[in-house]
């Protein structure tokens, strides 16, 4: 019913103020995908090393076609040439123009976003206790001809651990991803924040936007259920400072292979301060109040509720939940006790100091694994290309990936050919059978997948034929320091779980619907 109300509120929106001049082109895509960056091609190519704007580089494109307007933007290395070489889904890329409402950023957004998807997907829900007796939930996807069982913690199969947006929001992005990572052997879960999506509130702690002690505990049960198979990561819009955050505070003891953001949020502080046009600022406000009116009595004894809920803007309810000073409720101290308090909480209760805890590029320098960001240049929820998306990260940090298209809208990315889903291949690495319309960026997030983990393999064998040649026992190359296999931790940076983690875990089968 709320997804209703929301789409109502869109095409309202549509209606009324939406000039259909500047989404519907009649034109073809221009052929220099960084023309509207400001940016010379030749220059841009220079800098980064990667373009795949040269007709030549598109496969299957008639000779009359316009260059494809899909550009890889990285630093020179290894592994980016290899991912040049074998994830061919980057360069066949073929947005929808002309007079149709896929080829309108907006529209294509809010269907995504907004539209009721039939999905043959189901879900088994764990529901997790932590450390300060909070509870999260995992909802694994499991195919429909399945019974609804937990896997085996024998399996070797890939988990695919997806993040939605910060708002709880579960999209036909993330349904049609789950089933699209079950048909290439993926075993999908979803993580929900405290209160997010029928998740129990036990604590008078919400999780901040960018504090990841709970997807950390979450992880841990994760790899404590699965031991074998490696762990990747997909962020959907604004729950890539959650992904961002947590990648970089952990290092290189995130237990994750690779990571994918799918139009990701980079400066969030700014985005939250900026704000969006109204009606979208309007609808995802009314969305995260009505979540969290269930909670108003509760929370009336940490938040100030009466200004929560008479918020009008992202930032001031943001605000009116963590940066709230000379409240009149419990003493410092209770308060703490009661929300369970981590070391990222905002102690002073300022809207600067929130977000230098939060910010999700904050310790960017520490991620030590490979992390392919999905980005359209028409993103009507990120904002603006040249002040939302930090070019000068991709071009120097050797462990971050831009896929920047010309068109796509947020999250949406649709294709003249929606249903073609050739060419991706299984965790495997065996031909899988495409699931019912697969996304683009769907398809290219799991081609990335495949493509790190046959580059860690063969750097791996690469790395251990040497040793044997010098008759030593180890020793590893430059290119193996730089990415190693990521499925099992070193846990340099953070410490050891100082709880114990069976004593946790071992009744959430009761939670288990």
């Amino acid at each position: 019913m709320l997804g209703w109300l929301v789409a109502l509120c869109i095409v309202v929106l549509v209606v009324l103020i939406w000039p259909g001049s500047k989404y519907f082109g009649t034109e073809s895509p221009p052929d220099a995908l960084l023309q509207g960056l400001g940016i010379p091609q030749q220059e841009a190519r220079d800098k980064t090393g990667r373009s795949f704007s040269e007709r030549e580089e598109r496969v299957g494109a008639r000779a009359d076609e316009k260059a494809c307007t899909v550009a890889l933007i990285c630093k020179p290395s290894a592994l980016a040439n290899y991912l040049l070489k074998h994830c061919r889904t980057f360069s066949r890329y073929s947005p929808c123009v002309g007079w149709t409402w896929r080829a309108s950023a907006f529209l294509q957004s809010a269907y995504e976003a907004c539209w009721p998807y039939d999905c043959p997907v189901q879900f088994v829900r764990d529901n997790l206790q932590l450390s300060d007796d909070g509870l999260v939930a995992l909802d694994w996807a499991v195919p429909s001809y399945q019974k609804r069982r937990r896997t085996s913690s024998h399996s070797t199969s890939p988990i695919l651990l997806i993040i939605p947006n910060s708002f709880g929001k579960i999209t036909r992005n993330v349904l049609k991803l789950c089933e699209a990572a079950l048909s290439h052997g993926y075993l999908p879960a979803i993580f929900n924040r405290r209160s997010h999506n029928s998740t129990p509130l036990t604590t008078l702690k919400l999780q901040q936007f960018g504090d990841p002690a709970d997807l950390r505990e979450a992880v841990r049960y994760i790899r404590h259920r699965q031991p074998a198979g490696r762990l990747y990561a997909v962020s959907e819009s604004s729950g890539s400072g959650l992904l961002l955050s947590y990648l970089g505070e952990c290092g290189s003891s995130s237990y994750v292979t690779a990571a994918v953001c799918l139009s990701p949020m980079f400066r969030c502080q700014s985005w939250f301060e900026n704000g969006l046009c109204w009606p979208l600022q309007w609808a995802l406000v009314l969305y995260q109040k009505i979540s969290l009116s269930r909670y108003r009595t509760v929370l009336r004894e940490t938040i100030q509720t009466d200004t929560l809920f008479s918020s009008c803007f992202l930032r001031s309810l943001e605000e009116a939940m963590f940066c709230q000073t000379g409240h009149a409720g419990p003493a410092p101290s209770a308060a703490a006790a009661a929300t369970g308090s981590s070391g990222s909480t905002n102690t002073s209760g300022t809207w600067e100091a929130y977000w230098e805890h939060n910010e999700p590029l904050r310790d960017v320098d520490e991620v030590a694994i490979p992390v392919l960001s999905v980005c359209a240049r028409d993103d009507p929820v990120r904002g603006d290309t040249h002040s939302t998306i930090p070019l000068e990260l991709f071009e120097t940090n050797p462990h971050f990936f831009l896929l920047l298209t010309d068109r796509g809208g947020h999250c949406g990315f649709s294709t003249q050919s929606e249903g073609n889903g050739a060419g991706a291949l299984s965790a495997a690495g065996s031909p899988a059978v495409p699931s019912r319309g697969t996304s683009w960026s769907h398809r290219a997030l799991l081609e990335f997948f495949r493509a790190t983990t046959d580059f860690f393999a063969a750097e791996e064998r690469a790395k251990q034929l040497a040793a044997r040649r010098r008759g030593l026992g180890g020793g590893a190359g430059a290119g193996g320091r730089l990415f190693r296999h990521r499925s099992v931790s070193t846990c340099k940076k953070v410490p050891a779980c100082t709880h114990n983690i069976h004593a946790i875990y071992n009744w959430q089968r009761s939670y288990t619907r």
